[in-house]
């Protein structure tokens, strides 16, 4: 008789504080697996395991209920994953996870941290000389704490090995789209993107979107008003003299602000506004891509090709062909 297929142990790591969806998204993606294939083996076996057994509290307030603890990690684990969120600096210091992650690693074929999940494969010593990601406001701490990773700021996930890490909440099914894709193919990872209205597949290289436009963390400044202001006039002329004009400021003064408050230059920061609303517009309409281009203050076709490879890795109409979501005319 031949062998029956068992299913693949996926081991989900979580704590107090954790955020929900670094839990519930990847493990629906790969779930959804299991409702594909109705009369077959189930394709996965999902364990959910936290400080203790029973219910925790996410950092939302949802609270979930955990199968077991840190302990009663199961002997056969395909891949072992860990989820982050505002609880992770505390389980990073709890002994027991540190214990599980340890056992874990050696256990599976695959091991895969969701957002600042990262740092707890980081402190484990499990991404030590690794490519890595995590949310882009965590990448500088999680650069500086362990300068032997080598961040990869942008990228929706990495895989090294088999050490998998993915950006911050939603970039985590995308991660398990792709565990999906590896274990049973393009036709079940497409079946599963289109019964959860998933764009199939964003890159695992490519930009974290917008994650470079952060007005909102300037909101006090005093070039807030500007910051609010420059994505709503990206086609307009927006070179140094020009925006120092608009904030009544001499451009010499305008540079030296500009760099304090936003950390970036004018013209790098203009530019991520004009790529955040070209992809915008490249995803929203079947307008042109010449026009776009026009329409978004690049002033030519090649010059927004350049900026998309630049700021996400990839060109407008290859962009537009993985994400357009509507298809009039406008």
């Amino acid at each position: 008789m031949p062998k029956r297929e068992t299913p693949k142990r996926i081991v989900m790591l979580a704590f107090e504080g954790a955020q929900l969806l670094d839990i519930t998204g990847p493990l629906q993606i790969l779930s959804a697996v299991n409702d594909e294939r109705p009369r077959e083996t189930p394709g996965y076996a999902l364990t959910l395991l936290a400080e203790k057994t029973g219910p925790f509290a996410s950092s939302s307030g949802v609270r979930l209920v955990a199968d077991g603890d840190y302990s009663e990690l199961p002997e056969d684990i395909d891949t072992l994953m860990v989820s982050g969120g505002d609880g992770a600096r505390a389980a990073m210091r709890d002994p027991r996870m540190r214990a599980c992650l340890a056992t874990g690693a050696m256990r599976a074929r695959r091991i895969a941290s969701v957002c600042t999940g990262a740092f707890l494969l980081a402190d484990a010593g499990l991404l030590a000389g690794k490519r890595a990601t995590t949310h882009w406001r965590s990448v500088e701490l999680l650069a500086r704490s362990y300068p032997d990773i080598a961040i990869e700021p942008d990228a929706i996930f990495v895989r090294d090995g088999k050490v998998w890490t993915s950006a911050g909440v939603t970039a985590g099914m995308d991660l398990a789209l792709a565990l999906v894709r590896e274990d049973f193919g393009d036709d079940m990872a497409l079946a599963i993107a289109r019964r959860h209205v998933l764009f199939l597949m964003r890159p695992g290289g490519q930009s974290q979107f917008s994650a470079h436009l952060a007005p909102d963390a300037n909101a006090r400044g005093r070039l807030a008003p500007l910051l609010r202001w420059i994505p709503e006039h990206v086609s307009e002329d927006l070179d140094v003299p020009a925006l120092a004009r608009t904030a009544k400021m001499s451009e010499r003064s305008f540079a030296r602000a500009f760099r304090k408050e936003t950390g970036d230059t004018p013209a790098r920061y203009v530019e991520c506004a004009r790529v955040d609303a070209a992809r915008r517009m490249l995803s929203a309409s079947q307008i042109a891509v010449g026009l776009v281009a026009a329409r978004t203050g690049f002033g030519s076709e090649e010059r927004m090709r350049r900026a998309f490879h630049r700021h996400l890795k990839v060109g407008p109409a290859s962009f537009r062909a993985r994400f357009q979501i509507i298809g009039e005319e406008t």
